[in-house]
Parts: C-alpha cells; sequence; structure tokens
C-alpha cells in the first residue's frame, strides 16, 4: 500500500541492507509482470538486487482518473517516485527505465537529486516527442480499438482502459506536442546510460542526439541491432549484458568514492 492505495511491487535478489538495487520502471503500457524474464536475467548478472512496481492505473496496483492530465510524467516523478524508493527501503541504486519509464527517470534525477540515485540506465527513453512516435501511437490506438491489442492487455492490467487511454489520449493529445524535458536532462548529474533498438518505432536516434547536446553528465549510448522499443525482449542477452557492466561500473565508482 502507498498512500492508503494498492500498488503492486516485487523483488528479485537482495535486499536493500545486503546490495544495492536497481529499480525498475515500465513503459506506458507496461506493469511487472510485462518485464518477463529480465528482472531475474539481470539480478543473475549484476548480483544487485532487482525491484520493479507497476504505477497507479497499471497491473495490479489501484486505478487511476481519466483523462491522465499531460503532465502525468512529471507528476509520477515528483509525487510518487521518491515515495515508492522511501517504502522499499531503497538505498544506493540505479533507476532503469523503459519508454515512459526512463523519461520518468531522468526527470526524477534532473530535478530531485536523490543521493541514493547514482545512475540511470534509460531504454528507449523519450525526451522529446517525435512523429514517429505519434503516428505509431495512434496505429497501435487503432489496434486497440478492434479488439485484439485489448485481449492482450486485459491479462496483464486490471483496469486497461485506464491503462491503455491513460498513455494514448496524453501522447495523442495535439497540446502533447509541446512535451519536452530537455530542461531536466540538462540537471543530471549522475551517468548515463542510454539504449536503443536500430528499428524502434517509436522514436530515432534523435532521442540520443538530443540527450547527448542538453546532458551535464557522462552519457553512453548504444544502439542495438534488430531491437525495435523493447530491447530487453527482442535482444536480452545484448541489453542485460550493457546494463550489468554499466551498473558494475557506477556502484564501483561511487562505493570507491565514498
Amino acid at each position: 500500500m502507498l498512500d492508503g492505495k494498492r500498488i503492486e511491487t516485487a523483488w528479485w535478489g537482495p535486499s536493500p541492507a545486503e546490495a544495492p538495487t536497481l529499480v525498475l520502471l515500465h513503459e506506458g503500457l507496461g506493469s511487472v509482470g510485462l518485464w518477463r524474464t529480465f528482472p531475474a536475467t539481470l539480478q543473475a548478472a549484476t548480483g544487485c538486487g532487482v525491484f520493479a512496481y507497476s504505477r497507479f492505473g497499471y497491473g495490479r496496483s489501484a486505478s487511476v482518473a481519466l483523462p491522465r492530465p499531460l503532465s502525468y510524467m512529471h507528476d509520477e516523478a515528483r509525487g510518487v517516485l521518491g515515495h515508492v524508493l522511501d517504502a522499499a527501503g531503497i538505498g544506493r541504486c540505479v533507476l532503469l527505465g523503459h519508454s515512459d519509464g526512463g523519461s520518468i527517470a531522468a526527470i526524477y534525477a534532473g530535478e530531485v537529486h536523490d543521493p541514493r540515485v547514482v545512475g540511470l540506465a534509460l531504454i528507449s527513453a523519450h525526451f522529446i516527442v517525435e512523429d514517429v512516435s505519434v503516428r505509431s501511437i495512434a496505429g497501435i490506438a487503432r489496434e486497440y480499438e478492434t479488439g485484439a491489442l485489448r485481449e492482450r492487455l486485459v491479462r496483464h492490467h486490471d483496469d486497461v482502459e485506464a491503462a491503455f487511454r491513460g498513455w494514448s489520449s496524453a501522447w495523442l493529445d495535439p497540446a502533447f506536442r509541446e512535451w519536452n524535458i530537455t530542461r531536466q536532462v540538462e540537471g543530471i548529474r549522475v551517468p548515463m546510460l542510454l539504449l536503443q533498438g536500430a528499428d524502434d518505432a517509436y522514436g530515432t536516434v534523435e532521442q540520443l542526439r538530443v540527450a547527448e547536446r542538453h546532458a551535464r553528465c557522462p552519457v553512453e549510448t548504444v544502439r542495438i541491432p534488430g531491437a525495435k522499443h523493447s530491447p530487453h525482449i527482442e535482444a536480452p542477452e545484448t541489453t542485460c549484458a550493457a546494463v550489468a557492466g554499466f551498473a558494475r561500473r557506477v556502484l564501483l565508482d561511487r562505493a570507491v568514492a565514498a
């Protein structure tokens, strides 16, 4: 429970008292369960604890009122994520965010400057809104209306309408074209690893370039051949190796500095 509302969480490996933690922040249609086997694989590769939660409106967590505000990612970063970390007892950690989750992690690191967070591993994160993103989301919205996608998602979300409409309606609102988190990227003070599938239909390489231009922290970028928007599913070995290597480096560097 968080603020009296049900929140779905899962844990793999050692507790925060025993080892650092990799905190997983899911995509716009994701949940704890939709990470599939990636958390266990990541835990085995790093020895860290791995913690995931479903944001309100997703998975088995409590639902939300619709429509979501266009500031929903900023709201999550500013008003929820820190409380989740507190409630879970998270100490030294790396935030690992996928798509919307990556954007939320970037906003949190750029604005909150939580000393527990020593690095960001962002998979297919968005820093600006691109035409390709809007076109792809419009296409998936049409697929949802036919019922096929809805049937797949209903297995993973208690309130599938809140999960899908809350995400798609925000992205397809014309006013959302002004959404931009480059100011938050400029505020990040910990190293970032940015991963993107070479065939991502929801964002181009410009997302990586935007981060490189605006970041004042160390930035490492990896383009993953043969992967689309979910490299941790489509190319799990390559993705896990990149994240695990990054996590070891930043956690070791900070431990030595301390």
